[in-house]
């Protein structure tokens, strides 16, 4: 008893410590906050004397202030997580964050007996600040000198003797952890010896409920993640892990840094392209709580194309058609076919010279053929139709010999063409003969199967086209759709638009600094969010999940990244896609050549070793010989089963094992089932809360909850040929508890365990 009330006596000192330093930190950034308000202030002051010179001064002030009020305002609550304790380094050297730069101890920091001084404190935050002597009260997790509380461990410590982690809510601590890097040392600090706090960090931050939100990993970053974070950004970081490894945490993580490193660079944007829409809710509350926001675009894949937006999955027979790279031929036929349409002009007649002069159908599509014969795209070449049309027409009219002389040939020709091309006869016939495509409208040709079964000859079977025409004449689209919306997008093209002029604003005077002009209708926060819908090329692209892309996927996120550099996390244990090396070829047709650089993370944070032991059973059937990730700890509660009796209650049982779950976990309850089940479990499950959400198989992608219920493992297994891949990803969502629920399906043994989870 004691023993115990000593333990929490020097704990009890110690927060205290933490909260002495919270505090002044708070003051500090109240005295930043104060400064940023004058600044404001004060520009406003400066605007009223009105000459363009302290207009300029005052827009400049204004952004810049209200941009850091903003940041300091965002990062006033929770921000200081972590602390590192440190050894004298080699130099004195400082860099531009206030801490020492040296990665090794001086010679001399550990004397003869194991003892050793703290040559220097510093603790980590999600944003910098520094005392009013320039010297740091919190270091930016991203700055090179935090990169110690997150490599450093016992096998290679550097300087750092304690690394600490701080647990606080609003201007309180609540609790410390520590972890020793050199247990062999007695090191002091202030003439007394260091103290070390708890032994659990990293298993204390684990068992934390979840919520419907992902939480930001900074103060429990592990070396490996923090490898990939921090590495240069230069071509492709392709980054591997199994499931709970923390890849799509990794890639947040990872476009924060990015900025804070080369801000100018990145000015272009980061996309972050997620497969699904739920995964983008999940995730985009990280990036602010990082610090960063505005420069980032988290879309899910059925959102990458302007005007579309997609959540509807078509059943996996008609998915593997669309996702394949064989619709690129397809989709080429039908951008140039869509011209041809039923209701199309066979005749084009016009009066010039006081003559009626025809085209008639097979020389119309004669013209048509001779300006197709290329690639260019089909939009563009309406100005090519229009000058073959007025040759032909011209040609016709018999004036082409008229004259010997060529000026006044060319000008009589001239004169045709002015006469001709604003006849309402010849602009109506151009408007119907050679429309301006839209890519939807192509899309929705597709739906006649008759069409499509044209241009799709010798690419697609009959079946195959039955399939996809069908799916077409569906309202709305699907996520596959959307990627070949954007290919149509590239073979149709968009013309060239007439630049509307501007109403004048005599403000455009004084600055000529559009961005910096509050005084503008547009607020700075919507032209950048302006700027980011706009945006169709990125400085930077992140690929979540990217073994789930289809080729028809890939070319459309290839497209936005035609010259960033690339972060592509991904795991092909779990992809969804049936052919993985068709997908890799399109893969690397959209990095193209740049050279590769590869990333292994294999620790299973998420997974109790339970959960993942069963997990990895579904894994050797579905890639035999595939290691699965290692999961860091252990909680003695083994997976549940529970079986369904044929004409059983399915609806019933899933809703009171939901209701067990609730009841047994904090946090958030998953229930995953088969794609075609959605609509009926939201059903089964509706007035429970929520806390508990029903989602397909190919929805619960890098999401995760304190425990997950799995109906039907045969009926996910059996939806598409990678089956049992998707039932890999849907086992290891949990963090806490797993119960599998077994149907008919399944051949449940006396137990309740499905067929596919048996030893």
């Amino acid at each position: 008893m004691a023993a115990q009330e000593a333990v929490d006596t020097v704990r009890d000192r110690e927060i205290g410590v933490e909260q002495e330093h919270l505090d002044q930190v708070y003051r500090r950034l109240e005295e930043k906050i104060h400064e940023a308000e004058f600044l404001m202030n004060d520009a406003a002051q400066k605007g009223r004397v009105g000459t363009p010179g302290a207009l300029a001064e005052r827009d400049a002030q204004v952004f810049r202030a209200g941009i850091h009020l903003n940041r300091l305002n965002n990062e006033f609550e929770d921000f200081l997580f972590g602390r590192i304790d440190l050894l004298e380094g080699k130099d004195g050297v400082k860099g531009p964050d206030g801490a020492y730069t040296s990665v090794e101890p001086a010679d001399d920091a550990v004397r003869p007996d194991n003892t050793a001084d703290i040559g220097e404190t510093l603790h980590i935050g999600r944003i910098g600040v520094l005392d009013a002597d320039y010297s740091p009260l919190v270091i930016d997790w991203r700055a090179p000198a935090a990169a110690p509380f997150y490599r450093s461990t016992p096998v290679d410590p550097g300087r750092v003797v304690r690394r600490r982690v701080i647990r606080s809510k609003g201007r309180r601590v609540l609790g410390v952890e520590d972890d020793l890097m050199r247990p062999e040392l007695k090191a002091t600090l202030g003439g007394a010896e260091l103290p070390v706090i708890g032994d659990g960090a990293l298993m204390a931050a684990l068992g934390q409920a979840r919520s419907h939100s992902m939480r930001d990993i900074v103060s429990s970053i592990q070396a490996e993640q923090d490898l990939v974070i921090r590495a240069p950004a230069a071509s492709v970081t392709y980054v591997e892990g199994g499931p709970g490894t923390g890849k799509t945490a990794v890639a947040l993580h990872r476009a924060a840094y990015l900025l804070y490193q080369d801000r100018r660079r990145y000015a272009g944007g980061i996309l972050i392209v997620s497969p699904t829409p739920l995964l983008v809710s999940y995730t985009e509350g990280v990036l602010p709580s990082l610090g960063e926001e505005g420069q980032v675009a988290i879309r899910a894949l059925g959102s990458l194309v302007d005007g579309a937006e997609a959540d509807a999955y078509d059943e996996p027979a008609v998915s593997r058609v669309k996702g394949s790279s064989r619709m690129v031929a397809v989709l080429r036929k039908a951008a140039r076919g869509a011209l041809e349409r039923p209701d199309a002009p066979r005749l084009l007649r016009v009066v010039a010279f006081g003559r009626r002069l025809e085209l008639q159908e097979d020389e119309l599509r004669r013209i048509r053929q001779n300006v197709l014969s290329g690639t260019t795209p089909v939009n563009l070449l309406r100005p090519r139709a229009r000058r073959l049309l007025l040759d032909a027409l011209y040609a016709r009219s018999g004036a082409a010999g008229r004259h010997s002389d060529p000026e006044l040939a060319a000008e009589l020709r001239s004169s045709f063409d002015e006469d001709v091309s604003t006849e309402d006869s010849f602009l109506g016939f151009l408007d119907a003969w050679w429309p301006e495509l839209a890519p939807r409208q192509v899309l929705d040709a597709m739906a006649d199967e008759k069409r499509l079964g044209r241009w799709a000859r010798r690419v697609l079977n009959p079946g195959e086209v039955r399939r996809v025409a069908r799916s077409l004449r569906r309202p709305g689209l699907s996520v596959h759709d959307v990627a070949l919306l954007d290919e149509l997008g590239t073979l149709l093209g968009a013309p060239a638009r007439p630049r509307k002029k501007r109403e004048y604003d005599p403000l455009d005077q004084l600055t000529g600094l559009e961005e910096l002009m509050p005084v503008r209708e547009e607020t700075q926060r919507e032209r950048a969010e302006r700027l980011a819908a706009e945006r169709t090329e990125y400085a930077h692209v992140i690929v979540d999940e990217a073994q789930d892309l289809t080729p028809m996927q890939w070319r459309m996120v290839g497209r936005r990244g035609r010259h960033a550099t690339w972060t592509v996390v991904g795991d092909p244990a779990q992809s969804s896609w049936s052919d993985p090396d068709e997908a890799a070829a399109a893969r690397d047709e959209a990095l193209g050549s740049r050279p590769r650089r590869r990333f292994e993370l294999t620790v299973n944070y998420r997974n109790p070793a339970e959960i993942a032991e069963l997990a990895a059973r579904v894994l050797a059937l579905a890639m035999p010989g595939k290691e699965s990730p290692r999961a860091v700890r252990s909680t003695g509660v083994e997976p549940r089963f529970v079986a369904v009796a044929d004409g059983g209650d399915l609806a019933g049982a899933v809703r009171a094992e939901a209701e067990r779950l609730l009841a047994e976990v904090e946090g958030t309850v998953g229930v995953v089932v088969a794609m075609d089940r959605r609509a009926e479990a939201a059903r089964w499950l509706a007035g429970l809360g929520d806390r508990v959400v029903a989602l397909g198989s190919l929805e619960a992608k890098g999401l995760e909850y304190d425990a997950t219920l799995v109906v039907s493992p045969a009926e996910i297994a059996d939806e598409s040929p990678a089956g049992l891949r998707v039932l890999y990803v849907a086992l290891t969502r949990s963090t806490q508890a797993l119960t599998v629920l077994a149907g008919e399906r399944d051949l449940p043994d006396e137990a309740g365990v499905p067929d596919l989870l048996r030893d």
